[in-house]
């Protein structure tokens, strides 16, 4: 078994313009790193359509974005398109999609590869794409188009865990009043997009589907290794998911230029070491990441590459501080949980 990298070249052309923080070099960091991996390549090349797309985004605005193909466009403050972004979103989404059907076994990769996981180098990211709305660089809700996909054809549950430095506002409201799919998001706050407080648990049906972790600034690899394994390890047991997807941002490292956070690439290794021992657990090692933000692109790079290596079997790192700053917070969180779980410890 192994696992399965997917990515393209492609997404190169999605243009945002120069400072821009979203950059082409961000993937062409993120491929270089991985090049000696034992990660295979997919060799996939699929465009996610209209429908599979749609059922995440509103027909109108799917319809507006791939009239878009090929021009020039200001979405929102931070989202720009360039005549090569419309394709490059289609693409991250198709990625993702191929992903799913790759560790479901519905669709073998081009190199004949079995996998239980995989890792998606992508760009534009998705997190923060609304229903009808681009939002702080991402186009399409890739995390979400994944989850969709995997419901549609056969999982019953979906735990979606979001690790970005800023909350997965897109990914949020759209399951926000859904019980099969479980989202966990760890982000700083207040911090942008200023969603994802404490008490946003899920509405209606979906009430207790939703776990956030609103975290200071200033927090370490023990600090997010705490809370992973106090709240996440113990509502995932009792969630049952088939299949864990991650949405794998890098801007919580402490040489990231925008988050203001102190994790390092063990950090997040030792965060895919959780994660990936509740797939063995829980949904026969299913798991993808998928890249989200990450702005310094040697810290991206790094931290990518000890992500996929712990998804390819190496021994992730223990955090080497205790977790202290985050214990106050793992309690209320724990403490919210057993309101909709009350068999945890």
């Amino acid at each position: 078994m192994s696992t399965i990298l997917f990515t393209d070249e492609a997404m190169y052309e999605h243009r945002p313009g120069h400072f821009h923080p979203e950059a082409p070099e961000r993937l062409e960091a993120v491929l270089e790193g991985l090049s000696t991996s034992s990660a295979v390549h997919a060799g996939s090349r699929r465009l996610a359509t209209a429908h599979e797309i749609g059922r995440v985004h509103g027909d109108r605005y799917v319809q507006k974005i791939l009239e878009l193909t090929g021009q020039e466009r200001q979405l929102d403050p931070d989202t720009v398109l360039s005549p090569g972004s419309v394709g490059a979103a289609r693409l991250a989404a198709g990625l993702a999609l191929d992903a799913v059907d790759a560790v479901f076994g519905r669709r073998p990769s081009a190199s004949g590869a079995l996998a239980t996981n995989a890792f998606v180098a992508v760009r534009p990211p998705g997190h923060h794409a609304e229903r009808e709305t681009a939002m702080g660089f991402c186009v399409f809700n890739n995390v979400a188009i994944a989850a969709e996909h995997a419901l549609a054809n056969g999982a019953e549950r979906v735990l979606i865990v979001d690790w970005d430095v800023h909350h997965g506002n897109g990914t949020h409201s759209h399951f926000y009043d859904r019980r099969d799919v479980f989202f966990f998001d760890a982000h700083r706050y207040p911090f942008y997009p200023g969603s994802g407080a404490l008490d946003e648990v899920g509405e209606g049906a979906g009430e207790g589907f939703t776990m956030n972790a609103p975290l200071p600034p200033g927090l370490d690899d023990g600090d997010y290794r705490l809370i992973f394994e106090e709240t996440l390890v113990p509502v995932a047991h009792a969630f049952k998911p088939d299949l864990i997807l991650v949405s794998a941002g890098f801007d919580a490292h402490r040489d990231d230029p925008l988050g203001d956070q102190r994790l390092t690439e063990d950090g997040f290794a030792s965060l895919t070491g959780v994660v990936t021992r509740l797939a063995k657990d829980l949904c026969g090692g299913r798991i993808i990441q998928l890249l989200e933000g990450g702005y310094n692109v040697d810290a991206l790079s790094r931290s990518v590459r000890a992500c996929v290596d712990v998804l390819a079997g190496s021994t992730p790192p223990e955090p080497r501080s205790s977790g202290r700053h985050a214990e106050a917070l793992s309690r209320e969180m724990r403490k919210i949980a057993k309101r909709y779980f009350p068999g945890l410890a």
